[in-house]
């Protein structure tokens, strides 16, 4: 290596300086534990984890490389307080130290259980623990799906309690209840029950039950996670939660159906025992049986009384058969009264017919219809007189307040080249061909330039050029004029 002349100070290249501190760094934090909160975390599809830790005042970049993030035992998320072991390096590329991290864990059951509350509080405000989400369970379900592990003594423990209760078809999805990835495995388990359909080759469950054993609080972590709390909430079967010991409450607990203090109890809510079924059908064929004969016995016992009560037929029927005769004889005669009295009774009125008497009435009503259309004639008559002499006084009354009156007087009507009425002389148009309508015809006319200007009700204005009359068209024209013009009182401006 080379040196400075003047203060003899060595000199290192970038590199060597960068690797000198990298190792100077390595063997002074070869392994540490270091405890902070989660800030940027950081899964890219490399599979390594990035993430950073920090407190009040610092910020220490953290790395796990994929093999150590895949068995991690906890999902991080930011905010979330950790307790990273590994070993300080640097990264010369950025000129920044790190903290590679072998394992990471929760800073304590405070930290998890901080989470714990926290999402239990995000899931209630969605209301996934609402009660009247919950299902009732089937009395005696025909399958029943387990999600467990099928190596642990849960699955043991819950078939030999079905056993024991009331044998019936157990379906069992075998998966993961502990460590990375149980979550997702519990999840897609719940999740393929429900995906079954009704009437497959595989038969669908009709509940499920979710189980593990005791353990703690990390262990017992995957459900509380999100994955499977969603699925319990979204499962169309009833679901029994059954995770741990009667002491250990986990977020599926919540959510799920009914919550059981150990699978085995699951299995005790899951079907009812067979022998107190079998007993209690016995005692309710007793009773029905019991109660059969008792009504049997008593409807016998009325039915002896009412014949007691009846009589002898014979004698009851002789009497009504008695009454019938002697009604039969009465209607036989009284139908042949009746007969003779309608036949005298028509002979008579028959008698009396004869068609001279007929005739009469048919003048007689002949008359009757010829007065009353002689009487219709005259009134007809009356309202068509007084129907005319209206219309007659109604047109009196239009052609003395027709314009045509107003023109026998001695006036004309002037209308301007678009046939507008001209009604004063201010109002006259400068220039243009106009007409003038007489009492016994219309003339063409043509308007001059204004020159000066007139007041209402002042001298004629001075210097205005005379409107030029049309020569009056021969009397064809004018009756050709009159046959155009429209009826009194609708021409235009008339009344205006």
């Amino acid at each position: 290596m080379a040196t400075d002349s003047l203060g003899n100070v060595q000199e290192y290249s970038v590199t060597e300086l960068s690797s000198a501190v990298k190792r100077s760094i390595e063997d002074g934090f070869g392994f540490v534990r270091v405890r902070g909160e989660l800030g940027r975390v950081s899964r890219p599809a490399s599979g390594h984890l990035y993430f950073d830790l920090k407190d009040e005042k610092s910020v220490l970049a953290g790395v796990m490389w994929k093999g150590m993030a895949s068995r991690v035992k906890i999902d991080p998320e930011q905010g979330m307080e950790v307790v990273a072991t590994g070993r300080m390096t640097t990264f010369a590329g950025q000129s920044r130290y790190q903290l590679v991290v072998d394992s990471l864990e929760p800073a304590g059951v405070g930290a998890l259980m901080a989470l714990l509350e926290e999402r239990k509080k995000k899931f209630a405000a969605e209301g996934l623990f609402a009660q009247e989400r919950k299902r009732a369970l089937p009395f005696l379900p025909r399958v029943i799906g387990v999600v467990t592990s099928p190596s642990g003594a849960v699955i043991r423990d819950i078939l030999h309690r079905l056993r024991d209760r009331f044998p019936r078809h157990v379906l069992v999805w075998p998966t993961l209840v502990q460590g990375k990835g149980a979550e997702i495995k519990i999840a897609e388990a719940i999740s393929g029950f429900n995906a079954l359909p009704e009437g497959g080759d595989i038969p669908r469950p009709d509940i499920l039950i979710v189980a593990r054993g005791g353990g703690s609080l990390e262990d017992l972590w995957c459900f509380n996670e999100e994955a499977v709390v969603r699925a319990a909430a979204s499962s169309a079967i009833p679901l029994i939660s059954a995770v741990g010991h009667e002491t250990d409450t986990t977020l599926i607990d919540y959510v799920s159906d009914r919550r059981a203090p150990t699978p085995t109890a699951a299995a005790e809510m899951a079907v009812p025992v067979r022998s107190e079924i079998h007993s209690e059908l016995l005692n309710k064929q007793r009773r029905l049986t019991g109660g059969l004969q008792r009504l049997v016995d008593t409807r016998a016992a009325g039915l002896l009384a009412a014949a007691r009560g009846l009589g002898r037929p014979e004698d009851i029927l002789g009497i009504a058969g008695q009454r019938l005769d002697r009604a039969g004889d009465r209607l036989e005669a009284g139908l042949r009264t009746r007969l003779d009295f309608a036949r005298n009774r028509y002979g008579s009125v028959g008698s009396k017919l004869s068609p001279n008497m007929l005739a009469a009435r048919f003048q007689s009503g002949a008359a009757r219809v010829d007065a009353v259309w002689a009487r219709g004639g005259v009134g007809l008559t009356r309202a068509i007189d007084k129907r005319a002499n209206r219309v007659a006084s109604a047109a009196r009354v239009l052609g003395v307040v027709s314009y045509q009156s107003v023109l026998d007087r001695g006036f004309a009507l002037v209308r301007g080249p678009g046939g507008d009425l001209v009604r004063r002389a201010g109002d006259a148009p400068t220039q243009g061909e106009g007409s003038a309508q007489f009492a016994d015809g219309e003339i063409s006319i043509s308007f001059g330039a204004k020159l000066g200007a007139q007041t209402d009700g002042g001298p004629a204005r001075q210097g205005t050029k005379p409107a030029q009359s049309a020569p009056i068209s021969d009397k064809k024209s004018v009756d050709k004029k009159k046959k155009s013009r429209p009826p009194a009182g609708q021409q235009k401006g008339l009344f205006d």
